[in-house]
C-alpha cells in the first residue's frame, strides 16, 4: 500500500514538472493614470484559439496572474467600477514564457471600452529564464539535412551544434541519436535536459 502511494506521488510531482516545462504565465499590474494601483479589479484572459477563457482580481497590490497557460494567441479584458474597460489583444504567449502585461485604466464609465492592439514587447522580468522560439517559416524554408529538427536548435544564440559526441554513447546505443551533440552557453553535451510536449526525453544513460 505505500508503495502504491509512494508511486502516485512520483507520477504527481512528474505531471507538475511537466507542465512548467510547456505552459505560460501572463501576469502584471493594473494601475490609475496616477499610478497608483487599483484592487479589485477583474481580469479575464481568452484563449483565441479555443475561446476558453479565466477570470481572476487583482490583489491589495494591484497585481493578477494566470499561470499554467497553454502557449497560444489571447485577448485580455480589465474591468473596475469608476474606469473604463480595457480591452488588449494580440497577446502572443510562448512556450514557458512568463509574459508581464502592465494595464492602465482611464477614469470613466466601464461601458466605454479602450481597444489596446498595438504590438509592444511584453516584458519578461519575472524570472531569469532564456529562450529561443523557432517558428513556422524558419523551418519550412531552411534547407535541414535529412529533416533533422535538432538543427534549428544551432539558429539559438550561444548554442554550439553538430560537434562528435563524446564517450561511448555510439557504440553503445547506435543510431542517429548519439550523434546530436548540442552545446549551450558553453556548457557540456551530456549536461542538457530535453522534453517533448512537456514530457520527459532525455536519455538516462548518456543524458543526450
Amino acid at each position: 500500500m505505500l508503495r502504491a502511494i509512494y508511486l502516485v506521488c512520483l507520477l504527481a510531482l512528474s505531471a507538475a514538472s511537466a507542465f512548467s516545462q510547456t505552459f505560460g504565465e501572463i501576469t502584471g499590474a493594473v494601475r490609475d493614470p496616477s499610478g497608483a494601483v487599483i484592487a479589485g479589479a477583474t481580469v479575464t484572459v481568452t484563449n483565441v484559439a479555443t475561446n476558453a477563457s479565466r477570470t481572476t482580481t487583482t490583489n491589495d497590490a494591484g497585481v493578477y496572474s494566470f499561470p499554467a497557460l497553454p502557449p497560444g494567441s489571447y485577448r485580455l479584458k480589465v474591468e473596475q467600477q469608476g474606469f473604463k474597460t480595457v480591452s488588449r489583444t494580440d497577446i502572443e504567449l510562448q512556450v514557458q514564457q512568463s509574459a508581464r502585461l502592465d494595464i492602465e485604466m482611464a477614469v470613466g464609465q466601464v461601458a466605454e471600452t479602450v481597444e489596446v492592439s498595438a504590438q509592444s514587447t511584453l516584458l519578461a522580468s519575472e524570472n531569469a529564464t532564456v529562450g529561443t522560439v523557432i517558428g513556422n517559416k524558419p523551418i519550412i524554408e531552411l534547407p535541414l539535412n535529412g529533416r533533422n529538427y535538432l538543427q534549428l536548435v544551432a539558429l539559438a544564440p550561444n548554442v554550439s551544434y553538430g560537434f562528435p559526441s563524446a564517450g561511448q554513447a555510439g557504440s553503445r546505443q547506435g543510431g542517429d541519436r548519439a550523434n546530436q551533440s548540442i552545446s549551450v552557453g558553453g556548457q557540456r553535451a551530456q549536461y542538457n535536459r530535453y522534453t517533448l510536449d512537456g514530457v520527459e526525453n532525455t536519455d538516462p544513460n548518456f543524458n543526450t
